[in-house]
């Protein structure tokens, strides 16, 4: 696919991500869909006269050419929905963007993931619980997704370059300025092992509206979000919120009674909207991981002995990958009809040789 026409699909006005996947999929490439004309745009469910009448393909794909000539001049990464690169927990999201901007060295598709957001106005206590849960998470060989802001989200950050664990910030803004600006060495040092990631073009400035949407990738990209401090308002619990649309666990800790920054994370708790968490070990229990010796000690005990033919053939192409695979993905690798993988899905998982994850991913044991 050309890399330029990927990038203009981002730039066409009326058209989002969803649009733009049903016009790929119709078409066949992005490339495809500059070269149709909007008459034949039309045949595309969702795709009606009021929304052909506002992108203009030249702007689209002049703006493109300047965000790759930034793209070159910088070094920045482009990964396109269909990307082996692209998140694929993310792209399981029904509003997940179809192009990301990254800069750094990181696996987003890593076989742990987990994102951890909380209030800019974190007080000791909150910064002290992200530092104690990132450190109990190291054996565990975790992503860890935030969102770089003040407060939790860099707490977040700093205790895992500190701990050379893996880490992304995901940002509200294109990769060609840093907000808050005191964060801008922060951010330097994850790119050594870990990412900055935006689904915003260079010259995006951080207004307000892009923050709820930046939180959508956070809670996404991860097998689970864990709220650590944070307000009755704020992002931190539109994060916990849209996590749950996902289908993803939600943790949170629980915090003193008349506490301005416990109250959002009561809430989640009292009305069944996160998991109570006090460490790493009640996060590790819900999720059935191991710790990374003990995976691999585990790993050389559990040989399946009475599994099918087609079973085997999962567990094998499992077995492989380090990251979850989707039932899509599956369903190609295997060839099998999605109904008679499923079942054997379900088999496989009643014996106790994979485990299912939220948005329909599993993985071995």
């Amino acid at each position: 696919m050309s890399l330029h026409h990927q990038v203009a699909l981002t730039f066409l006005k009326n058209i989002g991500p969803s649009l733009a996947r049903g016009l790929i999929g119709h078409f066949g490439s992005a490339e495809e869909v500059f070269k149709a004309s909007k008459t034949k745009w039309l045949k595309v469910p969702g795709i009606g006269e009021k929304t052909i009448a506002v992108p203009d393909v030249d702007e689209a794909l002049g703006r493109a050419e300047h965000e790759l000539t930034y793209i070159k001049k910088d070094g920045v990464d482009v990964i396109f929905y269909t990307s082996d690169k692209f998140p694929k927990r993310l792209k399981n999201c029904y509003d997940a963007p179809i192009l990301l901007y990254a800069k750094g060295n990181v696996d987003f598709n890593a076989m742990r993931v987990i994102s951890i957001v909380g209030t800019r106005n974190a007080t000791e206590y909150g910064k002290y619980q992200c530092r104690q849960l990132i450190e109990e998470l190291q054996p565990y060989n975790v992503l860890v997704v935030s969102g770089l802001a003040l407060g939790i989200d860099v707490a977040a950050h700093k205790e895992c370059v500190r701990l050379n664990m893996p880490t992304v910030g995901v940002l509200g803004h294109g990769l060609d300025r840093m907000y808050p600006s005191q964060n801008r060495p922060t951010a330097e040092k994850m790119t050594g092992n870990g990412a900055l990631l935006t689904e915003y073009p260079s010259g995006t400035i951080p207004d307000r509206e892009n923050f709820p949407q930046r939180n959508r990738i956070v809670a996404g990209m991860a097998d689970a979000t864990v709220v650590i401090e944070a307000g009755i308002k704020g992002g931190a619990l539109i994060t916990a919120e849209i996590a749950n649309t996902y289908n993803r666990d939600v943790f949170a800790y629980p915090g003193r009674i008349g506490d301005e920054y416990s109250e959002g994370c009561n809430f989640l708790i009292r009305n069944n909207k996160a998991s109570l968490l006090t460490g790493a070990a009640d996060l590790a229990y819900i999720l059935g991981w191991d710790k990374i010796g003990d995976a691999k000690q585990a790993e050389q005990l559990a040989l399946p002995i009475d599994l099918s033919a087609d079973e085997q053939l999962i567990f094998d192409i499992l077995r492989q990958h380090k990251a979850p695979l989707a039932i899509d993905d599956l369903t190609i690798k295997t060839n099998m009809a999605t109904s008679q993988l499923a079942m054997n899905l379900l088999n496989m998982e009643l014996q106790g040789y994979i485990l299912s994850l939220p948005g329909k991913a599993y993985r071995v044991c």
